[in-house]
């Protein structure tokens, strides 16, 4: 009887806990939503969340704005995510670079397993290695060669130590056996200025932030990192098919909500997502900025988001980058 008792408190608790949790996802939101990115403007995690900000900003009628929180590898605008009340009102929006950050830092002032959840996919792009439009470089194989016999002297760009944008080129540097010097920048704007001037090497720039240069001639494209063409820019050859048939590595972009979020708060966050995909304005920003969709459900992405760390350690640990 005791036993019995017991059971039926606890079933009491779980369906009041259900129900205020069911309460809180039918009233959400109820004011603005905050979306924190921990990049400079114009990057392209930027870019995507604002495409999804303003579908959902429709969606909910209610104003969801973009916050930009740059520095530190992401690392400062995603604390503030962290330190936030767990309601579902303050977001993260970021990169790959969150997957590839722990690869980069001994020590992160958040744990990315715990300390935040992974809330939706926003999509997809390839990177596109791009060199100054009047430079030397006029194929991957130019720059293979020119690397070989000038070790440790032509250098990169990235959009800081640790961002995804660090690691794409090392994984580049690693299959061709290149060894180059890393410059980081602020973020992508300042990574593709720098490039296009000619100041380094190459930039493995989101196609997002760097397709309107490549449309306006301002810099030059050596392949896309896709196994395939993209869409938006089908005259850019893949790596792959230049004669490396094995490389391959995207960029994409993602949503997280502070550890303790209720969770019918991040379904209906994530089902509103996935649905703003099927906007047609979402469809055609994505489409003219080379993104695409690849909707998943919060246990999904938890899964990938994973399996991303894992392959951005690995290519740390093969580029025997010592971590700060």
């Amino acid at each position: 009887m005791f036993r019995s008792l017991i059971q039926k408190r606890l079933i009491l608790i779980l369906s009041l806990a259900f129900g205020t949790s069911l309460a809180l996802a039918q009233s959400y939101p109820n004011r603005t939503v905050k979306m924190i990115v921990p990049l400079t403007t114009g990057s392209g995690a930027d870019i995507a969340g604002r495409v999804v900000a303003k579908s959902l900003t429709e969606t909910w009628k209610q104003p969801v704005i973009i916050e930009n929180r740059p520095g530190a590898g992401g690392l400062i605008g995603t604390g503030v995510v962290v330190n936030s009340d767990p309601d579902g009102y303050t977001l993260l929006v970021q990169s790959a670079s969150y997957a590839a950050n722990p690869a980069i830092y001994k020590k992160l002032p958040y744990d990315p397993l715990k300390s935040l959840i992974d809330v939706a996919i926003l999509g997809q792009t390839p990177y596109v290695m791009i060199t100054a439009a009047d430079g030397p470089y006029q194929t991957i194989r130019d720059l293979v060669i020119a690397a070989k016999s000038k070790p440790g002297e032509i250098t990169f760009a990235s959009a800081g130590v640790g961002s995804s944008t660090h690691l794409a080129a090392e994984y580049f540097n690693q299959m061709m056996g290149v060894k180059l010097i890393h410059v980081p920048y602020k973020g992508s704007p300042e990574a593709i200025q720098d490039t296009m001037s000619g100041r380094t090497a190459f930039y493995m720039a989101p196609l997002d932030t760097a397709i309107g240069q490549l449309r306006g001639g301002k810099v030059r494209a050596l392949g896309v990192t896709s196994k395939t063409r993209n869409a938006a820019v089908p005259e850019i050859p893949t790596i792959a098919e230049q004669g490396y048939s094995n490389f391959e590595i995207a960029l994409w972009f993602g949503v997280w909500a502070p550890t303790g979020t209720p969770a019918a708060v991040v379904k209906k966050i994530n089902a509103d997502i996935n649905q703003s995909m099927q906007d047609p304005e979402v469809k055609n920003a994505y489409d003219s900025k080379g993104i695409k969709a690849t909707p998943m459900s919060p246990t999904e992405f938890s899964k990938f988001v994973r399996e991303e760390m894992a392959k951005y350690q690995k290519i740390a640990k093969d580029a025997n980058i010592e971590p700060q």
